[in-house]
């Protein structure tokens, strides 16, 4: 067996690089840029294709930045369907691993979200809680467009970009507050999109007579239906595109 000292330095080494690519990084990003930026990183660092990172906030993600296009999208996926990896990672505060999006266990958890991620390209992801041990505010969602298992390497790289991701949140929102941003709410310029969601589902519950989660439920449902995201629905509603209708107890355009 070798001496502790030299296993505990041997791991110093291997977080070293990742530390070190995370510093370079986001060298001079702007607040509203690290979340993105922190993306990229991850894709550089481990197997995977696309990386996204979201805060969760009654029940819905808000989605804060994305390495690339179909990041975002399979994560509006899950946020449209409330239901997928990064949905089980915020509710457990525990890492959700699920390997292969194209066959058994996972493709029997989240049989639609696995349905529309493989149709997007993605046939595996992974989802790190962003947070504390007792309170989870986020995931970083790592996806992959191969099925397969992050070896132990890859699963600590992981944590330590969740923990920096986390760092660099927690440190922006601490940043705001002292007036080191210009008095400007770094989160409310990333979240921008996403007040809509909350706008129109507290439109939708006015329209309906029914509660916060019901009208969730409407808006994802029609979202579903008729192939479009959460957040584009949201959008008409708020435009007066589109009314949920009470009596008929249908949504019509």
């Amino acid at each position: 067996m070798r001496p502790k000292d030299e296993q505990r330095g041997e791991r110093g080494r291997e977080c070293a690089g990742p530390a070190d690519a995370i510093a370079e990084g986001v060298r001079d990003a702007g607040p509203g840029d690290i979340p993105a930026r922190l993306c990229d990183v991850a894709v550089r660092l481990l197997p995977v294709t696309g990386a996204s990172v979201s805060l969760h906030s009654d029940g819905m993600p808000v989605q804060l930045g994305a390495s690339n296009a179909q990041a975002a999208y399979v994560t509006e996926i899950q946020a449209t369907l409330g239901d997928g990896p990064c949905q089980s990672a915020a509710e457990s505060g525990a890492p959700v691993l699920a390997c292969d999006l194209t066959a058994g266990r996972d493709v029997l958890r989240w049989p639609v979200f696995a349905q529309q991620a493989t149709a997007a390209g993605v046939r595996a992801v992974y989802s790190m809680p962003l947070g504390s041990d007792t309170v989870c505010v986020g995931t970083l969602d790592l996806y992959r467009d191969t099925p397969g298992d992050l070896t132990e390497h890859d699963l600590r790289t992981a944590r330590l970009m969740a923990g920096m991701m986390t760092v660099a949140l927690m440190a922006l929102s601490r940043a705001d507050e002292a007036g080191d941003l210009d008095d400007e709410r770094w989160l409310s310029g990333l979240t921008t999109d996403h007040d809509q969601v909350y706008q129109a589902t507290g439109m939708i519950m006015a329209q309906l007579g029914v509660g916060t989660d019901e009208a969730l439920a409407r808006l994802r449902a029609h979202a579903f239906a008729h192939g479009r995201t959460a957040l584009d629905v949201a959008q008409d509603v708020v435009a007066h595109r589109l009314r949920f209708d009470r009596d008929q107890d249908q949504d019509q355009a």
